[in-house]
């Protein structure tokens, strides 16, 4: 899909798994956290942990009763940690494009003002932000009116274009406020795959990848 990119345009993007997927996040937390208590089996403890969560358990209890760390100390590493993740091809192009063109870009996130900071610094999307709404900082989640409202406080364009991956909030209220919504349909890798398709919350485009979006 073409966007005609301009000063009154404003590209807004959810973050996890509509800009790189969440699993990598989780991948990488816990590779960080096996460092720290197991140096020199780093890898053994890894995999271990990484099929205790695939059969749907909760890692963090084996290692707080293997390694006599409290719940609280992982879940710190794993929040706070500088991850290892990449976006998904196409992400950087597409906003560099848009800053090229003079456009704006913001962010809409629900999630932990330090964790998700740390996600887009790592993405390298960072330096490219003109607005970012995390839902800690702010005090409200999608589909809260006001994260939306806040961004078009502060941008204060014209055009409007939200991309994000959940089909049972993301799309509900930049719908409702004339915004064009794009969704980003699942790869398979989703750690919260949706398939929630209603008038109220379906995008009013769909994508399978960024390599798909061009800033004309």
């Amino acid at each position: 899909m073409d966007i005609k990119i301009d000063t009154s345009t404003a590209l807004v993007f959810d973050l996890d798994d509509t800009l790189y997927n969440e699993i990598d996040y989780l991948k990488s937390a816990y590779w960080h956290i096996c460092s720290e208590l197991s140096e020199k089996e780093t890898e053994i403890l890894y995999n271990h942990v990484f099929s205790i969560y695939r059969n749907g358990d909760n890692p963090f209890l084996y290692l707080s009763d293997k390694y006599d760390v409290s719940i609280e100390y992982l879940l710190f590493q794993y929040r706070n940690h500088f991850p290892q993740i990449k976006p998904f091809p196409g992400v950087l192009e597409l906003i560099q494009d848009i800053k090229n063109k003079q456009g704006k870009i913001g962010i809409i996130t629900d999630g932990r003002t330090v964790t998700q900071s740390n996600k887009l610094k790592a993405l390298g999307i960072w330096k490219y932000i003109d607005c970012c709404i995390i839902s800690e900082s702010v005090g409200t989640e999608k589909p809260s009116k006001r994260n939306f409202k806040l961004v078009e406080k502060d941008l204060k364009v014209s055009n409007y274009y939200y991309f994000g991956d959940n089909f049972k909030k993301d799309f509900i209220t930049p719908a409702y406020l004339g915004w064009h919504t794009v969704g980003l349909i699942d790869n398979g890798l989703n750690i919260h795959p949706n398939s929630c398709f209603n008038a109220l919350n379906s995008p009013q485009s769909l994508i399978r990848s960024f390599k798909e979006v061009s800033a004309v």
